[in-house]
């Protein structure tokens, strides 16, 4: 497969690792907006949110679960951004869904 984060996830292109588990991989994001800026994917491919189907309804909540984890255990108690970002105009890069965990500093409103 040559989807980038498929990749990263199997170890073929080194990363940061943040958390795994049987289900994702969290790893820092090479070119971070914030502080703290992870992205938090799947092991299985979704090319996107839009992709996703009833049976990944589990997997959708582990996602944000391990997010808002991550979250906590980095410290970021003053708050955080989670952000799905889907096709090109939503500024989705990588055809690969992800979650973008940002804070560390106060973040701005509207974001785009």
């Amino acid at each position: 497969m040559s989807c980038l984060f498929c990749k990263i996830i199997e170890g073929a292109i080194p990363s940061t690792a943040v958390y795994q588990d049987e289900h994702c991989y969290a790893f820092a994001d090479i070119n971070p907006k914030a502080p703290t800026h992870i992205l938090v994917a799947p092991r299985k491919h979704l090319d996107s949110l839009a992709s996703a189907r009833d049976e990944d309804r589990l997997l959708l909540g582990h996602l944000l679960r391990t997010a808002a984890e991550i979250a906590r255990t980095r410290g970021l108690h003053k708050g955080y951004r989670v952000v799905i970002n889907h096709g090109e105009d939503g500024g989705q890069t990588v055809d690969h869904l992800h979650l973008h965990l940002l804070g560390g500093r106060a973040l701005g409103w509207p974001p785009g």
